[in-house]
């Protein structure tokens, strides 16, 4: 997924959520300049940051590559073999 469209997503859930920038920064453990660079697409976060993302909104990283609801696989076939291996290892220490 381009770095635009997870920040786009991100910026979504965190409307969704009514978070500000800052809570929703200090609910992750990441700075707000991080989560503002994250929304304008000019960093995408890695699978780590992605995870305390989700978790300070409440979901999972499955529902963060979901659209309406439909687990979106062409994104996870969107990441390269270094994010999908460390995507992977993410969700082992999540057993």
């Amino acid at each position: 997924m381009p770095a635009k469209e997870v920040g786009a997503r991100v910026t979504v859930l965190r409307e969704e959520k009514k978070l500000t920038k800052n809570a929703l920064a200090n609910l992750a453990g990441i700075s707000p300049t991080y989560i503002s660079d994250i929304e304008a697409g000019r960093k995408c976060p890695t699978v780590e940051y992605l995870g305390y993302l989700c978790d300070a909104l409440g979901i999972t990283l499955r529902d963060f590559f979901s659209v309406d609801g439909k687990y979106d696989r062409l994104s996870i076939d969107s990441l390269t073999a270094r994010q999908k291996a460390a995507f992977e290892n993410f969700l082992r220490e999540l057993k």
